[in-house]
């Protein structure tokens, strides 16, 4: 059985992206391009990871991870932020909010 990732990002070609390098490497592919529906996601779909921007329209990157943390049922799936916010203050804001790694984009898919 085939591990799952969701990829939250509100940029359709990141999102296609992605999803074309994880298939390709054998991951089933759930995507969301915004908060609301990233949570929405996370709880029907319950990803074995979760790739997560930070820069969306209404809820961001920050918003979802501190919603996943504080839900006892998604709280325990690893959640990477993939970001063009690459400072050190946002990876480490990211990782003191509970993400398990933050990579900045772009990102080498290799």
């Amino acid at each position: 059985m085939a591990h799952t990732i969701l990829v939250v990002d509100d940029e359709p070609d990141v999102q296609k992206l992605l999803a074309l390098i994880l298939t390709k490497a054998g991951f089933q592919v759930a995507t969301a391009d915004n908060g609301a529906e990233a949570l929405a996601q996370a709880a029907s779909v319950a990803p074995d990871l979760i790739l997560l921007d930070i820069m969306m329209p209404g809820m961001d990157g920050y918003e979802v991870l501190k919603r996943l943390r504080a839900d006892p049922i998604l709280t325990h799936i690893p959640v990477i932020i993939l970001s063009a916010k690459g400072s050190v203050q946002d990876r480490v804001k990211g990782l003191r909010m509970g993400a398990d790694d933050y990579v900045p984009k772009p990102a080498d898919p290799m």
